[in-house]
């Protein structure tokens, strides 16, 4: 069962249920969801072609056709929560998300949506960041960069979470076919470090300054609801201070290093290296571990 049929069984037994709008997660539920611990896989590649190296990395795994098929409806999450342009490093580089949505549509996808919950203004940041007008450069009318519309988040109920019990997650990423994750490896003032499991924040709702009370579980735990088909770690360049919104040249250093795969936690355990740092002194991937969402000692990591 893949993560779309597990989440409208969920869903029509909620409805089922009584719970109207809000799709509950009982722990009993949990035996049907797709395997918990995806392979332990990252590929990655290094060069000055940045959208290049990105479809290197996705070759490596198999090809975009491994992920997507021919049909469906595949929503992109890149980061793209700040009002900055590319070079400073706050958001996925547009290069890299361009080339993510176009080997979508050579696979064969019906549509391809891209969109982010920003912090900042989202008609500024989707523009600043380079990602709206490239990505609509492509000129193809599968493809949609959309806002996200508030309306459209939904109350999901998860007993197997530690501290998120239930939250708003947006509809449009639950019910798509595949969901493709691109995070840009930085500095986070908070958390440490934002990556794979950390970008999540941004296909939630409701009030998020909650959620950063205990934010390392609450991390973890929106990671147990949301499960990407494919992650696309993006280290062009990654933001070492001031993270995460960034805005000085001077913190960021340019890596010429794409990562990709299915695991968030071993992508995230890997990333973590890259700022002089070991996986377990980032609390959200050992509480993501713990959750079983995926590995971080590196030594039982495969690269490709």
């Amino acid at each position: 069962m893949d993560r779309r049929e597990f989440l409208k069984k969920v869903a029509a037994l909620g409805l089922a249920a009584g719970a109207g709008r809000w799709l509950v997660m009982p722990e009993e539920l949990w035996a049907m969801a797709p395997i918990d611990k995806p392979q332990a896989l990252i590929a990655q590649a290094q060069g000055s072609n940045w959208a290049q190296i990105t479809g290197e990395v996705v070759q490596k795994l198999g090809g975009m056709k491994k992920f997507v098929h021919p049909g469906e409806t595949v929503v992109v999450k890149p980061n793209i929560a700040w009002d900055r342009t590319p070079e400073l490093g706050a958001n996925a580089h547009p290069v890299v998300v361009r080339q993510v949505v176009e080997l979508c549509l050579e696979a064969g996808a019906k549509e391809v949506k891209v969109l982010d919950h920003t912090c900042d203004d989202p008609r500024k940041s989707y523009i600043s960041s380079g990602i709206k007008p490239t990505v609509e450069a492509i000129k193809d009318p599968r493809v949609k960069v959309e806002f996200v519309d508030e309306r459209r988040f939904v109350e999901v109920r998860t007993e197997r979470a530690r501290s998120l019990k239930k939250w708003y997650y947006y509809k449009d990423i639950l019910e798509a076919d595949r969901f493709i994750n691109i995070p840009v490896a930085k500095h986070h003032s908070e958390a440490r470090l934002t990556m794979c499991l950390k970008n999540m924040m941004g296909a939630i709702g409701g009030w998020r300054g909650r959620c950063h009370v205990g934010l390392h579980q609450n991390i973890a735990d929106m990671n147990l609801v949301l499960r990407p088909d494919l992650h696309i770690l993006d280290c062009t360049r990654i933001l070492l201070r001031n993270g995460p919104s960034g805005g000085r040249l001077e913190d960021v250093e340019v890596r010429n290093l794409v990562l990709a795969g299915p695991d968030p936690v071993a992508l995230d355990a890997f990333g973590a290296t890259l700022f002089g740092l070991q996986p377990g002194d980032i609390g959200y991937i050992t509480k993501a571990y713990e959750l079983n969402r995926g590995e971080m000692d590196l030594k039982k990591i495969k690269f490709l």
